[in-house]
């Protein structure tokens, strides 16, 4: 069968790969094609467009890109026109994605959404735009089963690839070596993030925890296409070092971290590591966001909980005082990294359903046979 993919970022690209590598033990001839990354293309897709192209992050980022956005959907429905596949995929990407499944559906496509937007959190509406566009789908976390019950719309939970992507990580024997880390001391990683905007304001702050903690070793998780000029605070102390690719490998060693919201937040649960959530945005972005947001926490780990596992310091909370408490917490208070390993425990057992990818494909291929 033909299949339409569409991925517009590097974790899309990665979990694409993975589901791209399942299909073709369902589909032994499929024929794959759409926009993605490295990842999908080794796993055989033919890209039409790579999602660098397509790096559009934050409000104002994409208010400001707009017109090339259109240009890019308007290009992706004539692509999927002239393809003609049995069945469209697409892969989180929400306000692209959203677009192209209502298009699809309305050229008679079948459409499918493996880890979809997250609708829950702001605009829930877009919900009933969702279960008018597509024919299935394939949520990752286990409370947007739920969510989407309320909206008389069964999807499937798959499991977590994240989870996946740990399962299958290998540690490197050779880190503690490599990177001169002291065994003797504690060790704290550092994840900023990947957006220029956050880590403006983030890396300042963890640089004064680092300074403030000099007898901690501390390893920060860097992003090898930005610039070293992001670093900057952290740069040239004598307890900070750096890592590159390696950032499973730094949490399979750290005693605490400090994390910047995101997907981050959820790998570090997964390997048992005591954190804290810090996020700063400029003020444009953050009342944009917090005006919109509907839930309660920012972090995946909270979220899945439905309670406050790890702490959250956001915006003006953000700050040295209390995050100087915390991680003197996260490092010493036994009681409570228990409470917190504890709770990352049971979101393990929630999450371990098998091979969200595995999983996903045999739906889809169960799907279209039925058809």
């Amino acid at each position: 069968m033909k299949y339409y993919i569409i991925a517009g970022e590097r974790s899309g690209d990665l979990h694409g790969g993975n589901l791209v590598k399942s299909l073709h033990r369902y589909d032994h001839h499929a024929e794959l094609r759409g926009f993605g990354g490295e990842e999908m293309k080794l796993a055989g897709v033919k890209l039409s467009v790579h999602y660098r192209e397509l790096a559009f992050m934050g409000f104002i980022s994409l208010a400001t890109s707009i017109f090339k956005i259109f240009k890019f959907i308007s290009f992706c429905k004539k692509d999927i026109l002239e393809f003609q596949p049995d069945a469209i995929i697409l892969i989180d990407y929400g306000g692209f994605n959203l677009q192209i499944a209502k298009f699809a559906k309305q050229k008679g496509f079948t459409v499918f959404y493996y880890i979809p937007p997250k609708v829950w959190a702001w605009y829930q509406k877009r919900a009933l735009q969702l279960k008018a566009n597509v024919d299935r789908m394939f949520v990752i976390l286990p409370f947007e089963k739920d969510f989407y019950k309320k909206y008389n719309w069964e999807v499937d939970y798959v499991g977590n690839p994240v989870l996946d992507a740990i399962k299958a990580f290998k540690p490197n024997q050779e880190f503690i070596s490599t990177h001169g880390i002291c065994v003797d001391k504690k060790l704290v990683a550092l994840l900023p993030g990947s957006r220029k905007i956050e880590l403006k304001l983030i890396v300042p702050l963890m640089a004064e925890i680092a300074d403030a903690n000099q007898e901690v070793q501390f390893i920060v998780a860097a992003v090898s296409n930005l610039s070293d000029s992001l670093y900057h605070a952290l740069k040239g102390k004598s307890n900070v070092k750096f890592v590159e690719g390696e950032t499973y490998d730094l949490l399979n060693h750290a005693d605490a971290a400090i994390v910047t919201s995101g997907t981050a937040t959820l790998e570090t649960a997964l390997f048992k590591v005591p954190q804290v959530v810090v996020y700063k945005t400029n003020m444009i972005e953050y009342f944009i966001a917090s005006s919109l947001v509907q839930v309660k926490f920012i972090s995946l780990v909270n979220l899945i909980a439905g309670k406050e596992v790890i702490r959250e310091m956001i915006q003006r909370n953000a700050k040295k005082e209390l995050l100087q408490v915390e991680l003197r917490k996260l490092l010493h208070d036994q009681v409570y990294i228990s409470s917190i390993q504890s709770a990352y425990e049971n979101q393990y057992r929630l999450l371990d359903t098998g091979s969200a990818s595995e999983n996903t494909a045999q739906f889809i291929s169960e799907y279209l046979n039925r058809k």
